[in-house]
């Protein structure tokens, strides 16, 4: 096996199509958008994204067939935040079932991060904030990845806790029928809140999308910010993310409470775009477009 660096373009190419050769007889996997995954490495999409912090790695095999794929990076926002030493990370792992071929990746990996002065790695996660591309899947494979969200074959999970990765920590996606009404015991804390003047809660409006997204990232950080290695969000940043969702947006399905005036809350309910661009083979052309415009 060899494993060489990402350098010119038909290597890149190739670690965005790499991911095929293991999802080409997966019903449930999603192919995500190009756009996306190259934009967490372009400089001029993620502002963390500077040469001499990342590094990506292409997996041949004795037939000169590409096998594995994976990214190291180093956040400047969390390297030392909260931890007792420096932490890097490893994502966009993808790899055939082989142990040899996983340990070749992870070392290579942190061989370089080493090099860097980390002293431990974590992954897989983004290169950036934890809105997409983060965390290995370890059950629910036989459901469709929501948008942005990673999916990755059953034995991944091997892979990793062989080559000596640890849990850190779970995180849960759920799911619920909204025909189902809600138990009689949160109505009755619902009506509570509601029936209290110090509460208040309305709609996002598009045209003061500023003004709502700096109240998302005031929540945003109170809620996160203080967790292992979650960087607070810049206001940059939380626009981004809700300018993001105007083409998709009702605004009756976004809500943000308030007490006393101050942003405490928000519940923001989008349409699951993959469903739709699960049929686009992960280019958003005309076609992506055009089935967009129908969800509005």
């Amino acid at each position: 096996m060899q494993i060489y660096e990402v350098t010119t373009s038909q290597d890149k190419e190739a670690f965005i199509s790499m991911p095929n050769k293991i999802y080409d007889d997966n019903p449930y996997y999603i192919k995500p958008l190009i756009k996306d995954i190259k934009s967490v490495f372009d400089k001029s999409k993620n502002p963390i994204a500077k040469p001499d912090s990342f590094k990506l790695w292409l997996l041949k095999d004795s037939s000169n067939q590409i096998i594995g794929r994976i990214a190291a990076f180093i956040n400047p926002k969390t390297v030392n935040k909260n931890n007792d030493y420096p932490v890097g990370g490893i994502g966009f792992f993808e790899c055939i079932d082989s142990q040899q071929a996983a340990d070749l990746l992870f070392d290579t990996t942190r061989q370089w991060l080493s090099s860097k002065g980390m002293e431990a790695m974590e992954g897989p996660i983004n290169f950036g904030e934890r809105d997409k591309f983060w965390g290995l899947l370890t059950d629910g494979f036989d459901e469709e990845p929501n948008y942005l969200a990673n999916y990755n074959p059953e034995y991944y999970k091997k892979l990793f806790e062989t080559y000596g990765f640890q849990c850190y920590f779970n995180q849960f996606s759920f799911k619920r029928a909204i025909e189902i009404p809600l138990s009689e015991n949160y109505m009755d804390k619902a009506n509570e809140i509601l029936n209290n003047p110090e509460f208040e809660f309305k709609h996002i409006k598009i045209k003061e999308l500023n003004k709502f997204s700096e109240d998302f990232r005031t929540i945003y950080n109170k809620a996160w910010a203080k967790h292992l290695g979650v960087s607070e969000m810049t206001s940059l940043k939380a626009k981004t993310i809700i300018n993001s969702l105007k083409q998709v947006l009702d605004e009756k399905a976004a809500w943000f409470g308030y007490h006393n005036g101050q942003p405490i809350a928000f519940f923001v309910m989008i349409p699951e775009v993959n469903q739709v661009f699960k049929h686009v083979n992960g280019k958003l052309n005309l076609r992506a477009k055009s089935f967009s415009c129908i969800i509005n």
